[in-house]
């Protein structure tokens, strides 16, 4: 208001100016002054002098007395040492002058976590894996799956009474071996459970050449495809509320993955089944596809608005946690990064090497007899 007021009394004088907007004179002449630095305030003579403020200061922040508030530091100084430096009022002065108002521990900090980034452009190439629990008499039993993420595939599961790494390790290797996984090709993604972190499991992945990666800590999200088949399968209809024992949870869950594998038109996979993509069949469904559509639009072109129809694409490839920036020319030949790998593990997808079964094969591997149900079943579709 006052600059208003200056540039209209330039031009009518500053008194109308001042009515016409109703500022006072005295606040116009008063802007117009220089404003003065305020003078220093003297200390007062009983205030600390700077070397007793540091003594203070270096007695708040000692080990003895980093967790404890002023007042509690000023009481126990009188209580216990019988000393007196000053009020606890000016020990958070002293605090304030130099920003130590606060925690003045020091506080362990966690490592900063990297994000893996797992690429997958066919099957056997990044697999992974985890527990879940299911409900018995009175107790659980563990459920351990190992998916293959391109084609969420099941490639490998079992049922136990307990937890540990060495069923794991066993689990890990027979399927590997199942699946002809061949050294520095497949990445094991799981999370930092006991099991997927025991010695056991850590040293027979250096021994088959299998890169290693881990979530996050407290991240779930980093590993998205093992979470989402236990949902699809604890929200089945017929998923049962406890199992009688661990026989019946193997065979309900026999059946499960048996359907899972075999007949279950994942979102994710074009509406096709995990075996039609793991064992390169994804081709010859999709043209035969393409032909029924055909034969529909020649037939009534007319319901079709927006033209030929087309049956839905496989993708290219599947990510954990793709990166947001697109990845340069390097880093897409390359294939998937993991974190905490093996030193000199390969993790280069290969999209070119996907071993494909013909069909007398891939009839052989189902028509294979299971084993027999123990405490350490291993079950390959």
């Amino acid at each position: 208001m006052i600059e208003t007021t200056e540039a209209l009394g330039q031009k009518v004088g500053v008194a109308q100016a001042c009515r016409a907007l109703s500022v006072p004179r005295s606040s116009v002449y008063r802007a117009r002054k220089p404003k003065r630095e305020p003078a220093p305030r003297p200390a007062p003579p009983r205030a600390l002098s700077l070397e007793e403020k540091a003594e203070v200061r270096a007695v708040l922040n000692s080990a003895r007395f980093c967790d404890s508030a002023p007042r509690e530091v000023y009481a126990t100084l009188l209580d216990e040492d019988d000393v007196y430096y000053c009020h606890w009022r000016t020990m958070y002065r002293i605090l304030e002058e130099h920003d130590e108002v606060r925690e003045r521990r020091k506080q362990r900090r966690h490592p900063t976590r990297v994000k893996p980034e797992l690429r997958a452009t066919g099957p056997k190439q990044v697999w992974t894996w985890d527990i879940t629990q299911l409900r018995g008499p009175g107790r659980f039993y563990y459920l351990y799956t190992i998916i293959d993420v391109f084609s969420r595939y099941v490639v490998g599961w079992m049922i136990a009474n307990q937890e540990s790494g060495e069923l794991a390790r066993q689990l890990i290797a027979e399927t590997c071996a199942k699946q002809r996984i061949e050294r520095d090709r497949l990445i094991l993604h799981a999370d930092r459970g006991s099991a997927m972190r025991s010695k056991t499991v850590q040293e027979l992945l250096v021994d088959l050449g299998v890169s290693k990666s881990y979530s996050r800590p407290y991240t779930p999200t980093d590993n998205p495809y093992s979470e989402a088949q236990f949902k699809t399968m604890k929200y089945r209809p017929d998923y049962p509320e406890a199992f009688e024992g661990i026989t019946h949870a193997r065979l309900w869950a026999r059946a499960f993955f048996s359907w899972y594998n075999q007949e279950h038109h994942h979102t994710g996979l074009a509406l096709m089944t995990p075996a039609t993509v793991h064992y390169g069949q994804a081709q010859y469904v999709n043209e035969r596809r393409q032909q029924t559509l055909d034969a529909a639009y020649a037939a009534h072109p007319e319901r079709f608005v927006g033209g030929r129809p087309t049956s839905p694409q496989l993708p290219q490839e599947v990510w954990i946690n793709q990166p947001k920036k697109p990845h340069d020319e390097f880093a897409h030949l390359a294939g998937p990064a993991a974190s905490d790998r093996q030193p000199g593990a390969q993790a280069g997808s290969r999209a070119k090497n996907v071993a494909s079964l013909d069909a007398d094969e891939h009839l052989a591997i189902l028509e294979q007899p299971l084993v027999p149900v123990d405490e350490t079943s291993i079950f390959h579709p």
